[in-house]
C-alpha cells in the first residue's frame, strides 16, 4: 500500500479514514485486530502471522521490536499497546508506585486521586504504553476475595467519584494529548459478587441488583468519557459476561449511549471452551463473543482461526466483524498512532519517571491514606531526652509487601523478578531511622515469618500455559525470632509491630478461606501483648484482617493497607506526630469471617440483628478513622424540609474541635428512605465533604444532595425516585450511633 492512501491523510476526518482503511483489509486482517496478545510469548508470530491489533505485556526491550514488526505487515496499522498499570507503573523499573487502590481510596479525596493519575499516565506515556488498565470499579463485598486491593471500597457513590476522577487523570485533556493514555473501567460487571469469596466464581445477581449497587459506578464512568471496558471473568444467570448481550448491547451501548472499546479481560473467549464449557469449540465462541459486543479479545490466539471460521461457516457475518474493528481503528486513529505510534522515549523516560516531584505526590498520597482505627492516648509518640523505639515484625522491612500486587515482584511479569529497586522503596523501619529524633535508638527484630512458597500441586503451568503461582502455606511460629522479638520490646520505651499478608496472598485466583494473620504472626502479637511495653499495631496487608485480643488491646492500632514506596516513611511520621491522621475506612472490618458480607448498606428486613453466637457489627464500619483530636458533630439543619423532585436538599451541620490539634475531618452525610415500594438498603451514602477544623474553633460545613440521588430501583428494574419522607443522616462514619438525624420529604 502507498503512503499516499487515503487512511494514511491525517487532513481526513477520522470516519473517513477509517472507512478506506476497512474496506482494503482482507478477513484475517479483520480478526487480527480484534486480538490483544501477550508479548512475552512469539511476538513476531503474533504481530506477523496473527496479524495482532494490541499487546500487553511487552518488557521495555521488545516494545521497539514489536512496532517495527507492526509497520512491515501490509497495511501497517500500528499496535495500541496496553499494561497493568493499576497504581502506578509498577512494571518499569525506577516508576512511581503510589498505594493501592484500596490505600487510595482511604484519603476520600478525588481531586488527589486524579492527581495521581495524571502523574502516572505522565510516566507510562514516556514508556510507549498507550493504555492502562485501570480503574477498577469493582464493589468490594466478601473480605475473602483477592483483588479487594484493587478496589475502591464498598460504597458504589465513593466508587463512582473516585473512578471518574481517576479516568480524568488518566485521560488528560483529550486522546491526542501525548500524555494521556486509556483509561479502562473495569470489571465489567459484578465480578466481585463471588461465591465463598472465589474469584471468578459465579455472581448470583439479578438485573435489579445489578442495576442497584454494580453497575452506577460504570454508569458514571461511561458518561465521564471512559474509553475502554473491560469484562469480568464471571458469569451471572449462567451466562458468561463475555456472552451477556443485554450487559453489553442493551445497557452499556444503546441505554448509555458508549461508543468506546470493549476489550475481554485474559482469555476469557478461550475459557467459555475450556473452563466454563458453554461453547464446544473455538468457531462457536468466537461468534458467540463477537454477537455479544466483544471488539478486542485478550489473550485467545485461537480467536484469529475461529472468527474466521465463524464467518466461513456461516456463525457470524464479516459485517459483525467490521463493527468491532471500526471501534478498534478509531481508537488507533484518535491516538494518532499512524503518524506516531508513540515510541518509548528515553529522553522522556530519564526527565519524568521517578521524578522528585512524583515521589513527592507518592508521601502525599500514603499520608493522607493511613487510617488510625485506635488510640489510647499513646499516639503521637512523645518524650523528651533519648528514648528507644522497637521496630517488629515480619513486614516491617518488607519492601514488596509495602508495595502490594501489580508491582513487578508480583508475578505478573518475567522481567523485574526482584521487583522495583530496593534503595526506591522506605519501609516501615527506613521510615523510622529517617524521622526519629536525634536522641532516640530505633532497634528491631522480625519476630515471625508469614509464609512458606511451596508448588502449586496441579501442576507448573495452567491450562493456558501460564506459569502457575506458588502456593502460599502458614509459616510455623520460631521460639527464637519470639523471644528475639520480646526482648528487643522489653528493652524500649515503645513498639511499633507491623503485621499483614504478603503479595502471595493476594491478587487474581489467591483468594483466603480466612481473614486472619498468617504464620508466626498471632503467636508473636501474643508474646508481646504482656511485654509491658506500650504497642502500636500496623496492619500492612491488601484487605482487613480479623484481629485478635491481643492486636484489639494494643496502644494503637493503623490500618495501612499497601501504601507504597514512600509509605514506611509516611507511617513514621504519623505514629510520632509529625502529620495528622486523616485517612477514613474504604472498606468495613469485621470481627469473624463469619460476619461475610459485611458490608454497611445492607438491606433491611432480616429477623434481629445479630447472630446467636456474635454481633452482626463489623470490628472498624465504613468511613471509620481517628484524628489526634475530637471533633463533636452538632446542630445539623435543613433548609427546607420538602423539596421537589427535581430540588435539592441543603443541609448544615456545626463541627468543634474540642482538642489541641487540628483535624482533616470528612463529613459523611446518608440517606435513608423510611418507607420504600421495595425492600431498600438501611441507609446510602449520596455526599462527603472534606473540611479542616483548627484546635478550638467551630466550622459550619454546608451540605447538598440532589433529590435525584434519593432513588431506589424497582422489581421491574427502574431507577426511580419515590415520595416520601428520608433522613439525612450525617456524622464522621456510617456506624449509626454516629450519626445525626433531620427528617426531609420529597413530594
Amino acid at each position: 500500500m502507498g503512503l499516499d492512501d487515503p487512511y494514511r491523510d491525517p487532513s481526513l476526518s477520522i470516519e473517513q479514514r477509517v472507512d478506506d482503511l476497512l474496506a482494503r483489509m482482507t478477513l484475517a486482517e479483520k480478526v487480527g485486530q480484534m486480538l490483544q496478545l501477550d508479548a512475552r510469548r512469539d511476538l513476531k508470530a503474533a504481530v506477523s502471522e496473527k496479524l495482532a491489533g494490541s499487546i500487553l505485556h511487552a518488557s521495555p526491550q521488545r516494545m521497539l521490536e514489536a512496532i517495527d514488526l507492526a509497520a512491515g505487515t501490509r497495511l501497517g496499522i500500528p499496535l495500541i499497546t496496553a499494561e497493568d498499570c493499576i497504581h502506578g507503573h509498577g512494571f518499569w523499573s525506577g516508576a512511581t508506585v503510589f498505594p493501592s487502590q484500596l490505600a487510595m481510596a482511604a484519603t476520600w479525596d478525588a481531586a488527589l486521586i486524579e492527581r495521581v493519575a495524571r502523574t502516572t499516565a505522565i510516566e507510562v506515556s514516556a514508556t510507549g504504553i498507550h493504555w492502562t488498565f485501570s480503574p477498577v470499579l469493582c464493589i468490594a463485598r466478601d473480605l475473602r476475595w483477592g483483588r479487594l486491593d484493587e478496589t475502591f471500597g464498598e460504597d458504589p457513590f465513593l466508587i463512582g467519584e473516585l473512578g471518574a476522577a481517576m479516568i480524568r487523570g488518566y485521560q488528560g485533556d483529550g486522546l491526542t494529548d501525548p500524555t494521556a493514555v486509556l483509561a479502562t473501567a473495569k470489571h465489567f460487571a459484578g465480578y466481585s459478587e463471588t461465591q465463598g469469596g472465589r474469584d471468578a466464581s459465579e455472581a448470583d445477581l439479578s438485573p435489579r441488583k445489578l442495576r442497584a449497587w454494580f453497575l452506577p459506578p460504570f454508569e458514571r464512568a461511561a458518561k465521564d468519557g471512559c474509553r475502554v471496558f473491560m469484562l469480568g471473568y464471571q458469569s451471572i444467570d449462567g451466562v458468561p459476561i463475555t456472552a451477556n448481550k443485554w450487559l453489553l448491547n442493551d445497557v452499556l451501548k444503546d441505554e448509555w449511549g458508549f461508543t468506546g472499546t470493549l476489550v475481554t479481560d485474559w482469555d476469557n473467549v478461550g475459557r467459555m471452551v475450556w473452563e466454563q464449557k458453554v461453547c464446544a469449540n473455538d468457531v462457536e465462541a468466537a461468534a458467540v463473543a463477537v454477537k455479544a459486543g466483544n471488539d478486542l479479545v485478550m489473550t485467545t490466539p485461537s480467536f484469529f482461526e475461529g472468527a474466521q471460521g465463524a464467518v466461513e461457516q456461516g456463525l457470524l457475518a464479516e459485517e459483525e466483524v467490521d463493527a468491532a474493528v471500526r471501534r478498534i481503528l478509531r481508537l488507533k486513529f484518535e491516538l494518532g498512532l499512524f503518524e506516531n505510534p508513540r515510541a518509548p522515549d528515553a529522553e522522556r523516560q530519564a526527565a519524568v519517571i521517578g521524578h522528585a516531584d512524583h515521589a513527592a505526590l507518592n508521601l502525599e498520597v500514603a499520608r493522607r491514606s493511613l487510617v488510625l482505627l485506635k488510640n489510647d492516648g499513646t499516639l503521637p509518640l512523645a518524650g523528651t531526652g533519648a528514648k528507644t523505639v522497637a521496630i517488629i515484625g515480619p513486614n516491617a522491612d518488607a519492601p514488596q509487601s509495602q508495595l502490594g500486587d501489580w508491582a513487578g515482584a508480583s508475578g505478573q511479569i518475567d522481567w523485574m523478578p526482584d521487583g522495583q529497586p530496593r534503595e526506591l522503596i522506605e519501609t516501615v523501619l527506613d521510615g523510622f531511622r529517617a524521622v526519629v529524633p536525634p536522641t532516640w535508638t530505633v532497634t528491631s527484630a522480625q519476630g515471625a515469618n508469614i509464609e512458606v512458597l511451596v508448588p502449586d500441586p496441579l501442576g507448573e503451568f495452567y491450562p493456558d500455559g501460564q506459569p502457575r503461582p506458588p502456593i502460599s502455606r502458614p509459616a510455623v511460629a520460631e521460639p527464637a525470632l519470639i523471644a528475639e522479638a520480646v526482648q528487643t520490646v522489653q528493652a524500649a520505651d515503645y513498639a511499633v509491630v507491623v503485621v499483614g499478608d504478603t503479595v502471595a496472598l493476594t491478587g487474581e485466583s489467591k483468594s483466603t478461606a480466612t481473614l486472619e494473620l498468617q504464620g508466626g504472626q498471632l503467636a508473636l502479637l501474643e508474646a508481646l501483648a504482656d511485654s509491658g511495653t506500650p504497642t502500636v499495631i500496623v496492619l500492612l496487608n491488601s484487605k482487613p484482617a480479623v484481629l485478635p485480643p491481643s492486636v484489639l488491646n494494643s496502644a494503637a492500632i493503623i490500618q495501612a493497607f499497601n501504601p507504597g514506596m514512600r509509605g514506611g516513611r509516611a507511617l513514621a511520621e504519623l505514629v510520632l506526630g509529625h502529620i495528622e491522621p486523616t485517612g477514613r475506612m474504604p472498606v468495613s472490618a469485621a470481627r469473624h469471617v463469619g460476619q461475610q458480607p459485611i458490608y454497611y448498606n445492607q438491606i433491611r428486613g432480616q429477623h434481629g440483628n445479630r447472630y446467636a453466637d456474635l454481633s452482626q457489627d463489623p470490628l472498624f464500619v465504613f468511613g471509620e478513622g481517628l484524628s489526634y483530636t475530637t471533633v463533636e458533630y452538632s446542630d445539623l439543619r435543613i433548609a427546607e424540609p420538602g423539596v421537589s423532585a427535581d430540588g435539592v436538599i441543603r443541609a448544615s451541620i456545626m463541627l468543634t474541635n474540642t482538642g489541641s490539634r487540628p483535624a482533616l475531618e470528612t463529613v459523611q452525610a446518608y440517606i435513608s428512605d423510611l418507607v420504600t415500594s421495595i425492600t431498600w438498603a438501611t441507609k446510602e451514602l449520596k455526599a462527603y465533604r472534606q473540611v479542616t477544623v483548627e484546635p478550638g474553633t467551630q466550622v459550619t460545613v454546608e451540605l447538598e444532595v440532589r433529590a435525584a440521588d434519593c432513588s431506589l430501583v424497582t422489581a421491574a428494574g427502574r431507577r426511580v425516585v419515590e415520595p416520601g419522607e428520608f433522613d439525612l443522616l450525617v456524622g464522621p462514619n456510617s456506624r449509626q450511633t454516629n450519626l445525626l438525624a433531620a427528617r426531609f420529604r420529597i413530594g
